[in-house]
């Protein structure tokens, strides 16, 4: 299936990606937009023919747990509602703790690594069939950017990306951005990963900006592709012709021409690879072209399957083939993540200065989505919300999503009896009001949240 070149859309470029000349598909957030009241750009957009693939974040499918049935559900419907070929996810978890470890289930709010190990590989890959089972269309599953790397890692990333799509025939994504912020930040070689992974099982690519600040680079999808990030591309052009390439921008959106130009880059960086004898990508589904007498059962398995079908692994049963492996990535991520969002010791084998950078990213991002998803708060709050944001989050997981987030962060304040100027807090606590209860807490129960939150940080 061949999708040519894309750009992710977003409500803020809206107008612009209407505009845009040589655009022959766009993605997604599938959790940002809702079936039945698809955005009125999204829906004439569609109506000349370009394509829409919805593209998940909150599946986890990376976790511990087995995947949500009501968030797969969710990302079935987008799909249908889309008309979508296919689907796409990531390699992540995004949330941890819960039954698995009897704790309570912290949100990351954010796409945290997967220990590349075989343990971790085969709660992946259990997770993968799941969620093949319950869409519509492929699925795709995309490589991440790391700031943290767990220790004891067994198998390279194109090791990693090679055994999964050979266990569950699953499409990949893969961010040549990410390849070189792993790079950068890991020390691992994009031409070896290239080397390793099944190329010829991409379903499309993302290509996104970033910036390095200390030594570290940081995906930020805000600033533009930088010629590295374009290497990478050509690295993989040179093995093969991906069916599509995506521009992902996020934030900080620049002038239309100015994403006009970073797409006819890609286009002419992807189109000058042309003229080399690289193959042509296998649309997903259909058996991976191997050399040899490579005639193993899960290759076998899947030269015989359909379009979009998965090969039955070898030795899989009905039943959960993973439960140990479940129980000891639940316990790592837990402990993982609770010191990332939660104050708690950082677990061994972690560098504590990348773990701060991370932790710092964290909260970050917390605080940049709560002020879109309730961009009254910095009305209200002014100058001072990044700061007292921060100041909220720290020690404080987030519990339900980022709308729920604005809201305890709105209760936190009002409870210790801010913000001091008396016309900001009548503000925050009518807006409090109109969205979480018919008061805001009384004196009495502020003073005793208060109180327990004073025992709980001791």
């Amino acid at each position: 299936m061949e999708l040519g070149i894309g750009i992710g859309w977003r409500p803020e470029i809206a107008d612009a990606v209407e505009e845009l000349q040589g655009v022959d598909w766009v993605e997604v957030v599938a959790e940002n937009i809702c079936p039945g009241h698809l955005p009125a750009a999204l829906t004439r957009l569609r109506s000349r023919g370009t394509r829409v693939i919805p593209h998940g974040v909150s599946l986890g499918l990376g976790g511990a747990d087995r995947p949500s049935q009501q968030r797969l559900a969710d990302l079935a419907e987008r799909a249908v509602a889309l008309g979508a070929p296919l689907v796409t996810e990531h390699i992540a978890f995004v949330r941890a703790g819960g039954v698995l470890t009897a704790s309570p289930q912290l949100e990351a709010g954010h796409l945290l690594p997967v220990p590349r190990t075989w343990d971790a590989l085969k709660v992946l890959c259990e997770n993968v069939r799941i969620a093949q089972d319950s869409l519509p269309v492929p699925l795709a599953l995309e490589n991440i950017a790391a700031l943290i790397s767990w220790p004891d890692q067994e198998l390279t990333e194109g090791q990693f990306l090679a055994e999964l799509v050979e266990r569950t025939g699953v499409g990949l994504l893969i961010d040549v951005a990410n390849l070189h912020t792993n790079h950068v930040n890991f020390g691992e070689d994009p031409s070896k990963a290239l080397d390793e992974l099944p190329v010829e099982a991409i379903a499309y690519v993302h290509v996104a900006g970033g910036v390095e600040r200390d030594g570290v680079w940081h995906d930020t999808h805000a600033h533009p592709v930088t010629e590295p990030v374009l290497d990478v591309l050509r690295e993989l052009r040179s093995r093969v012709s991906p069916p599509g390439v995506l521009l992902e921008r996020d934030d900080d959106f620049p002038p239309t021409a100015e994403l006009a130009t970073e797409l006819r880059t890609i286009r002419e960086t992807v189109t000058a690879g042309s003229h080399g004898t690289a193959p042509t990508a296998v649309p997903h589904g259909e058996a991976r072209a191997t050399e040899g007498t490579d005639t193993g059962p899960r290759n076998a398995s899947r030269a015989s399957a359909g379009p979009g079908a998965r090969p039955q692994a070898q030795g899989e049963a009905a039943a959960d083939s993973s439960p140990g492996a479940r129980e000891r990535g639940a316990l790592a991520q837990a402990a993982l993540l609770s010191a990332l969002v939660a104050g708690t010791p950082a677990p061994e084998g972690f560098s504590p200065g990348r773990l701060r950078v991370q932790i710092r990213a964290l909260a970050a991002k917390r605080a940049d989505v709560v002020a879109k998803v309730a961009p009254e708060l910095p009305g209200i709050l002014g100058a001072g919300y990044r700061s007292a944001f921060l100041g909220y989050a720290k020690n404080r997981p987030m519990r339900a999503g980022y709308r729920q987030d604005a809201l305890d962060f709105a209760e936190q304040l009002l409870v210790a009896g801010r913000p001091e100027d008396d016309s900001a807090r009548r503000a925050l606590t009518r807006w409090w009001e109109e969205r979480a209860a018919p008061h805001p807490p009384r004196r009495s129960a502020r003073i005793v949240r208060a109180a327990r939150a004073a025992l709980v940080r001791r």
